[in-house]
């Protein structure tokens, strides 16, 4: 357990290092801050954007998932493909053009100044709910694994958060994506392989899977599996093609690296979706027992089945890799919220309703850091409260509320491009109608109401999970959208300054964006900081080659370690490679 503790020390160092090397890009302007001012690259937007639909869930809740039922977790990610497909074709292009700096400046520019204010005060709270949230499992997870105490975990891995997002901005933010992705890379590849290697092959899994590998148990109407599969297919392109989770593809460089980012997290998610359930599967059949290893995690327990994996039959050290990839999955959500609600604090409250315009750039970075401390502040507080609970019936309210609100706040912003012509009040009005309709799920329109309904008679608990799913994807799709789109029958002609923007908005979203020539010194920098942070990440991954384990298990963290060499290696080469050509086309 030393090695883990000594692995984990590590990766926080790593990150720290990342938002020192950042800093100084992210402090020449607001625009740097918040979206790195529109100047990354394809292969770091993509990162990020691939991080934004991955979670340390993957690896508890996802893998607990897998171990029990089956492939039927696969629909989920699978639908994140679809989703991923639909941002390359058609919206992440669209959202970098609408020549914003933050997610509520673009909704100003489709819906006005009102709609700009309810969902800024619709976001941020949530954002610090959903933050507290999963920094509490995260805690709760890690305390049970190490024996630590949860809110030191809590603590360290919030402060951990706070400096990359306080200090370096969108750069760190989307900079340490990039890194964390490579760590969940290395982590899941590894022990794909192992576990393919330990169980017999992938013939073996799909054969000797104890409850059926492509239903799982308890479910007697397969037809559910198909449903859920394809009402998953619109709830998640909804979540990732939405103008509030649109700051992810604002910081490309132009028009075709935000397509090329969404089609690189397509990539990333299909193998991801085959690679990270192996070993889940594998343990089903290698050690039926493996949920009952963490007691203490009660009726989570089986959400530690990876970890029951990594200590059986990888070798020693690589828990603290697993540890550190659930960090990093949790820290990427939370730096990027960071990091976007400071923006959109700074953008479209301070800088237009306190400082009505008068604000300098740099106070705007000034009150935007301090608005990263404050929220970093209320996240940590919020995750060491949820601790706090003995009972768990207020943590089961905020995590109704989040449900209850989170859904039909995206239908607006998802359809905003897409549907034209709505009165102002559309947006808003649509959110409540959205939380009646969410209500409704919850209370009225049932698993229950619906088996007795079309004659199912008595459903199981895992039947009645997907129904739930599916009545209220169904709902929101029908209802809620719905009520957006009749919402064009009162539509009536706005004033000329309205016509205006929306004209001037719909306008830039067809209008690609051409990076400049400034872009080739950013390129290079963009290469080569993050091929020197690979490079010791692989160098890191070296000195585990030191730990005690048999030659199979070194040769393990030789594989890793050489691949993130390589890839090191590649990124300063491509960033001299482009400083020469930039050389000999100056001098000529």
């Amino acid at each position: 357990m030393t090695y883990d503790y000594i692995v984990i020390a590590g990766y926080f160092v790593l990150m720290v290092a990342i938002s020192v090397l950042f800093k100084k890009m992210a402090s020449k302007s607001t625009s740097d801050y918040f979206r790195g001012g529109g100047k990354m690259l394809w292969w770091m937007v993509g990162s990020t954007a691939f991080m934004c639909q991955f979670s340390a869930w993957t690896f508890t809740g996802a893998a607990g998932k897998a171990f029990t039922d089956g492939m039927t977790i696969m629909s989920v990610f699978l639908a994140n493909c679809v989703a991923y497909l639909c941002a390359h074709f058609f919206f992440a292009r669209r959202y970098r053009q609408m020549r914003v700096d933050t997610p509520t400046e673009g909704i100003k520019r489709r819906f006005g100044d009102g709609n700009e204010q309810f969902f800024t005060w619709a976001i941020i709270p949530l954002s610090i709910l959903s933050g507290g949230v999963w920094l509490n499992g995260l805690g709760v997870f890690a305390s049970a694994v190490f024996e630590a105490d949860v809110n030191t975990t809590i603590f360290v891995t919030g402060a951990a958060v706070l400096v990359i997002s306080l200090l370096s901005g969108a750069w760190g933010v989307v900079a340490s994506d990039f890194v964390q992705t490579l760590v969940i890379a290395v982590v899941s590849i590894a022990c794909a392989i192992v576990a393919l290697v330990a169980v017999g092959g992938p013939s073996t899994i799909v054969t000797e899977f104890p409850s059926g590998f492509v239903t799982g148990p308890d479910m007697n109407y397969p037809l559910l599996l198909v449903c859920t599969f394809i009402f998953f297919i619109v709830k998640q392109v909804q979540n990732l093609n939405n103008m509030q989770d649109a700051y992810r593809f604002l910081s490309a460089r132009d028009s075709k690296h935000a397509n090329k980012a969404a089609l690189m997290g397509f990539f990333l998610m299909l193998a991801g979706s085959f690679i990270w359930f192996i070993p889940p599967w594998a343990t089903a059949i290698l050690n039926p027992d493996a949920a009952q290893a963490y007691p203490e995690l009660g009726a989570k327990a089986a959400d530690a089945v990876f970890l029951v994996f990594a200590r059986e039959w990888m070798p020693v050290g690589t828990i603290g890799l697993l540890m550190a990839g659930l960090f990093a999955a949790t820290m990427s959500s939370m730096d990027s919220a960071l990091n976007r609600n400071s923006g959109i604090f700074v953008r479209s409250f301070y800088s237009t309703i306190v400082r009505k315009g008068q604000a300098s750039d740099k106070e705007l970075l000034r009150a935007g850091q301090l608005a990263c401390v404050v929220n970093g502040g209320l996240v940590i507080l919020m995750a060491q409260f949820f601790n706090s609970l003995k009972e768990m019936s207020l943590f089961d309210l905020m995590m109704s509320v989040s449900t209850l609100v989170t859904t039909p706040i995206l239908v607006p912003l998802f359809l905003a491009i897409i549907v034209k012509k709505t009165p102002k009040w559309a947006p808003w009005a649509t959110v409540v109608f959205g939380m009646f309709v969410s209500w409704l799920c919850m209370n009225v329109l049932t698993p229950q109401w619906f088996a007795e309904l079309t004659g199912m008679g008595e459903i199981t608990g895992r039947e009645a999970s997907e129904l739930r799913n599916i009545i209220t994807i169904a709902a929101h799709l029908f209802l809620t959208a719905g009520f957006f789109v009749a919402s064009k029958l009162f539509y009536k002609e706005p004033s000329a300054e309205d016509i205006a923007r929306e004209e001037a908005f719909f306008a830039d979203i067809e209008r690609p964006v051409i990076a400049d020539s400034e872009q080739d010194e950013y390129d290079r920098m963009q290469r080569m900081k993050l091929g020197t942070l690979v490079t010791y990440m692989g160098l890191g991954l070296v000195a585990m080659v030191l730990i005690p384990n048999p030659l199979w298990g070194r040769l393990v963290f030789v594989g890793c370690s050489g691949a993130m060499l390589l890839i090191g290696y590649l990124l300063k080469k491509s960033a001299e490679a482009e400083a020469s050509i930039g050389d000999a086309v100056t001098q000529s």
